[in-house]
């Protein structure tokens, strides 16, 4: 199996940060409770050069070391997020404009419940239940169709940021109890984090180079 798919498709050889995050500054990353996460955002009707500098986003996924990034994460109220994950030793990196997420047979579906962050949640990892295989449906940046599947962890990824465009954060699928624990290790976390956001940012910026991805969804996304 190829290492490394690109919007979907095998791809030979990749470099280790997208060509998009060489371009663009670092955006602050919006938290959870501010409005633009808590409602379904609007869908991307104009593809040119406004949407193309929005991808340049995966810098600001990659100082935050996640695995995926969603528009109302960065203060844009739009359909799209980016994404740089692992999954089993193969790589998936791409971006998805006017995401949908199939719904899949309840009897051919395999929950798993395992840890999961959010960059709109510093440092705080739950146990959420995902389905083991997710298929998004959508467009590119130049309104080609397009279909993104995955299994296992980038299947929580695909769901996860799906759920972001759509106006849920990962504690929304939480009870209160664990709700209230995902907050007080933000809150105890949140200095550290932001440490390490500050220096990836300052290593992109001197070296071109510096953070790829993170531990993926389970550090955040």
């Amino acid at each position: 199996m190829p290492s490394v798919f690109v919007q979907g498709r095998p791809t030979a050889a990749y470099p280790p940060l997208a060509p998009e995050a060489r371009r663009g500054s670092v955006r602050r990353v919006t938290e959870a409770g501010e409005e633009v996460l808590h409602k379904p955002c609007r869908d991307v009707t104009e593809f040119g050069p406004d949407l193309a500098a929005l991808i340049d986003m995966f810098r600001t996924m990659y100082v935050a070391e996640g695995c995926g990034l969603a528009a109302n994460q960065v203060g844009v109220d739009l359909r799209l997020f980016v994404y740089d994950c692992p999954d089993d030793g193969v790589r998936h990196v791409g971006h998805i404009v006017n995401p949908v997420l199939d719904a899949l047979d309840p009897a051919g579906r395999r929950l798993l419940d395992e840890g999961e962050g959010c960059l709109s949640v510093p440092g705080a990892v739950m146990a959420v239940p995902r389905p083991d295989r997710a298929v998004v449906r959508g467009l590119d940046k130049d309104g080609e169709p397009l279909v993104v599947e995955g299994t296992g962890y980038f299947a929580r990824c695909l769901a996860h940021e799906t759920d972001h465009v759509n106006g849920q954060v990962y504690l929304d699928r939480l009870s209160a109890r664990d709700r209230k624990r995902a907050l007080r290790q933000s809150a105890d976390r949140r200095d550290e984090v932001f440490a390490r956001r500050a220096a990836n940012a300052e290593a992109l910026a001197e070296t071109g180079t510096g953070t790829a991805t993170g531990t993926g969804t389970a550090t955040g996304s």
